[in-house]
C-alpha cells in the first residue's frame, strides 16, 4: 500500500517498505495456506487439504470476472468484502512505484513465507532494476515480522516476545540519514 498511499500524498519524502507483497494478495493468501499446509503435514500433498482446498475456491473467485459487490463475504478469502478485492485486483504496487520519483528502501526477511522472496521481492527487483535511488536489503534469518531465528518459519514463531533485527533499525536509520542530507 505503500506506493499507493506516496502516489496520493505529495508530502511524502521516501518509501520504507518491510515485506512489501508485489503478488496479488488473494495469490498470496493462497501460497501462505498451501506453505502452512506442508507445514503442518510435511508428507501430504498440500491440495488435498480441506483449507487449501476451500481457499482455491476463494480465489478462483477474486479472479472470476463476475465478482461484483454483492458477492457474499462469507464466499471470499478471509471473509473480507467484494469490494476490497475488486479494489485491489487492480493494484499493481511494482508499477505504481515505478512512477514515482522518490527514493526507496526495500527490505525482505529471507524466512518469511508471508511475503517471499522468490514471488514479492523478485517482482522489486525486476521492476525498479534501473533505479539507482532504491535500495534492496535481504536478511536471510529474518521472518515476516523481521525476527531472526531458524528453521521454518510459523505463525507460532510470532508469539513470543522478541525484538525486530537490529540491522533491519540499523539500516533503516542510515537510510533515512543518508537520504535527507
Amino acid at each position: 500500500m505503500a506506493p499507493r498511499i506516496a502516489a496520493a500524498e505529495p508530502s511524502v519524502a521516501g518509501l520504507v517498505l518491510l515485506a512489501g507483497a508485489t503478488e496479488p494478495m488473494h495469490r498470496s493468501v493462497l501460497r501462505q495456506v498451501r506453505y502452512l499446509a506442508t507445514v503442518h503435514t510435511p508428507s501430504a500433498d498440500p491440495e488435498a487439504d480441506p483449507s487449501v482446498q476451500t481457499i482455491t475456491r476463494q480465489v478462483a473467485l477474486i479472479d472470476d470476472p463476475d465478482l461484483s459487490p454483492s458477492t457474499p463475504d462469507h464466499l471470499l478469502p478471509l471473509g473480507v468484502p467484494a469490494q476490497y478485492w475488486l479494489d485491489l485486483r487492480g493494484y499493481d504496487p511494482v508499477a505504481v512505484a515505478a512512477q514515482l520519483d522518490l527514493p526507496m528502501l526495500i527490505m525482505q526477511g529471507g524466512r518469511d513465507y508471508q511475503v517471499t522472496v522468490t514471488d514479492d521481492l523478485a517482482g522489486w527487483q525486476n521492476g525498479l532494476a534501473d533505479r539507482d535511488n532504491v535500495t534492496i536489503r535481504v536478511y536471510p534469518a529474518d521472518d515476516h515480522l523481521f525476527f531472526p531465528g531458524s528453521g521454518p518459519s510459523t505463525p507460532a514463531s510470532y508469539e513470543p516476545a522478541q525484538h525486530v533485527d537490529e540491522a533491519v533499525v540499523t539500516d533503516i536509520v542510515r537510510w533515512v540519514d543518508g537520504t535527507t542530507r
